[in-house]
């Protein structure tokens, strides 16, 4: 791919996680202020689905797809992800929460190679095992970790999955159609846990980041897809990891929470690993 080429589709990566991790600054501002992780999940789920049905060109003949159990199970693995995600980021740093998240890559890569066939580079294996130091820093297993991080390693691994089963059928259903079923699959899966928790009083400024995480994260995914759909996913992946530099910046800028030593640290090796895994991606593309 040429350079320009190449900057033009990481700039649109990086405003694609930008918007997620918008919408999940915005979860953190509803269950810090005491809203169930639960029912931030499924707002965001249900408000993604009406937001982007107009526009999924789904079809009568497609929804028995959405009983196919492989589209369930990625649903699940989504659903898993975004729940525990919410549920970390209730009492931890957003940038370190992200950066516990980054083991999903790692997971991804594994159950690629054992499920789905994929051959090992040497060169990637390296980079994704110097991420997960990285992540170790972060985390602090055994001095400092906590359970909210736990979540988001759970995050991470459900995140992983989620990934692999995308791969394993991202050639049997349109892109758009796979983006709905989550955000219709997972509104369904999450309802009956919604009956069960109190629901809060409707304030405009509730209603608002309500909203803010529901679209931030809709249209982030979507346009996500959309790049997807015209570059290869060993080119997108690698950019993904830029959604640390905007988890950090609203990190700071909207919660005042500075990473420590340890934890700026690890983000950056994170960060390093995967634009040394783009970098070696264009490398192939070139030789």
């Amino acid at each position: 791919m040429p350079l320009a080429a190449l900057f033009s589709v990481a700039a649109l990566v990086f405003v694609a996680t930008s918007f997620v991790v918008t919408g999940d600054t915005a979860g953190k501002l509803l269950t810090q202020g005491g809203e169930n992780p639960f029912f931030v999940a499924w707002s965001r789920f249900a408000l993604g689905a009406a937001l982007i049905l107009p526009f999924s060109g789904l079809q009568r003949h497609e929804l028995r797809f959405l009983l196919h159990w492989r589209v369930v199970l990625r649903s699940i693995f989504i659903v898993g992800g975004i729940c525990s995600i919410l549920t970390a980021l209730r009492t931890e740093p957003i940038a370190n929460v992200f950066g516990a998240f980054f083991i999903g890559p790692i997971i991804s890569y594994g159950l690629a190679v054992l499920f789905l066939g994929e051959t090992i580079s040497r060169m990637r294996t390296i980079l994704l095992f110097f991420g997960f130091f990285g992540v170790m820093l972060v985390v602090k297993p055994g001095f400092g970790a906590t359970p909210g991080l736990g979540f988001a390693l759970l995050a991470g691994c459900c995140y992983g999955s989620y990934l692999t089963m995308t791969r394993a059928i991202a050639g049997d259903y349109r892109p758009r159609f796979l983006l709905l079923s989550q955000l219709v699959l997972g509104a369904l899966l999450l309802s009956p846990v919604v009956a069960t928790v109190p629901w809060p009083s409707f304030t405009p400024a509730l209603s608002g980041l309500i909203l803010m995480s529901a679209v931030g994260s809709a249209l982030g995914n979507y346009i996500l897809v959309l790049v997807s759909r015209k570059v290869s996913a060993t080119i997108v992946a690698p950019l993904i990891y830029s959604q640390l530099i905007t988890a950090t910046a609203l990190g700071v800028l909207v919660f005042g929470d500075w990473p420590d030593t340890l934890s700026f640290t690890g983000l950056a090796i994170i960060l390093a690993s995967g634009l040394g895994s783009l970098f070696a991606v264009r490398l192939r593309a070139t030789a």
